[in-house]
């Protein structure tokens, strides 16, 4: 059984995936196991097993999102720790061997993540400091932003077991999601090496495809509420509440600039049916339907 299992969930990235995956095999650390998973892609992206033969699984499936393209490697892993590379990014030769090193100094530590490079429009850019990465309980600031990267995070496979995969009804922002559902009940590590190099400003990038992409963390938060609610600690559901009646706010102000009538009358009907802290769950699944 190897420590980690690799999952590169991929659709229509040819070259960018090319460049993920050598960084994998260029691991100083090598009990691993590397699944890519080929979201139904129409480009040449199909000629990934035969270039790297018996170096990587490649598994292919119909056109599903990147959630289910990483609940697909995920179920197919046999290793105690699952680690996830985007196919537009790569990683730096010691990354997996960094993860090893945390995890036997903090076994008691689900998950953690390492520190990154962000490359955009082919420039290096510092990011502000509301995106320094933390470590410890990290759960205020995983509503405010996606506080932990998929590229640079190393989950025990228990985790999933324990809270569930990815939403595989969220087209976006389903990290957001996962981390909202991990976070108020686990301490999160951080390994202060910068390990990954993030690519942005590029097409195809989820990003950029949905308008009012905050009614997807508005759902998350909602959904959370609805599915844990009594097991948070009446700090982290005040946040959270909190939280969600400021998104409601910048949606409704959002859709009523831009004159988008459809969405304006979704929030409208999604905030009057939150009250008391919960939301009926038609209400804010109604928030992916528009």
């Amino acid at each position: 059984m190897p420590v980690f299992s690799v999952i590169i969930p991929v659709y229509n990235r040819y070259e960018q995936v090319q460049r993920a995956i050598d960084s994998v095999l260029a691991q100083t650390f090598r009990d691993y196991e590397l699944i890519v998973i080929d979201d139904g892609s129409t480009d040449s992206t199909g000629r990934v097993e035969s270039l790297y033969s018996s170096r990587l699984r490649c598994i292919r499936q119909a056109n599903m999102g990147v959630s289910a393209a990483r609940n697909h490697g995920i179920r197919l892993s046999c290793s105690p720790h699952i680690t996830f590379l985007d196919s537009d990014d790569e990683w730096n030769p010691g990354k997996l061997m960094s993860h090893k090193r945390y995890i036997d100094s903090f076994p008691l530590i689900m998950i953690h993540q390492c520190d990154d490079i962000w490359i955009r429009d082919g420039k290096r850019v510092n990011m502000s400091r509301r995106y320094l990465k933390n470590e410890g309980d990290i759960f205020l600031k995983s509503l405010d932003i996606c506080s932990i990267s998929p590229s640079s995070v190393s989950i025990a496979s228990a985790i999933f077991e324990k809270y569930g995969l990815f939403d595989e009804n969220l087209p976006a922002c389903e990290d957001y999601d996962l981390w909202l559902r991990i976070t108020p009940f686990e301490k999160t590590g951080l390994i202060a090496d910068k390990l990954v190099t993030r690519y942005s400003g590029h097409e195809g990038q989820l990003s950029a495809a949905y308008q009012g992409m905050d009614r997807f963390r508005l759902y998350s938060i909602l959904k959370l509420l609805d599915e844990s609610g009594e097991k948070l600690t009446a700090a982290q559901r005040g946040a959270a509440e909190e939280c969600a009646l400021k998104k409601f706010s910048i949606l409704k102000n959002g859709s009523d600039r831009r004159g988008n009538a459809g969405l304006s009358a979704t929030i409208d009907a999604v905030r009057n049916s939150f009250t008391g802290g919960y939301c009926t769950r038609k209400y804010y699944q109604s928030l992916l339907q528009i």
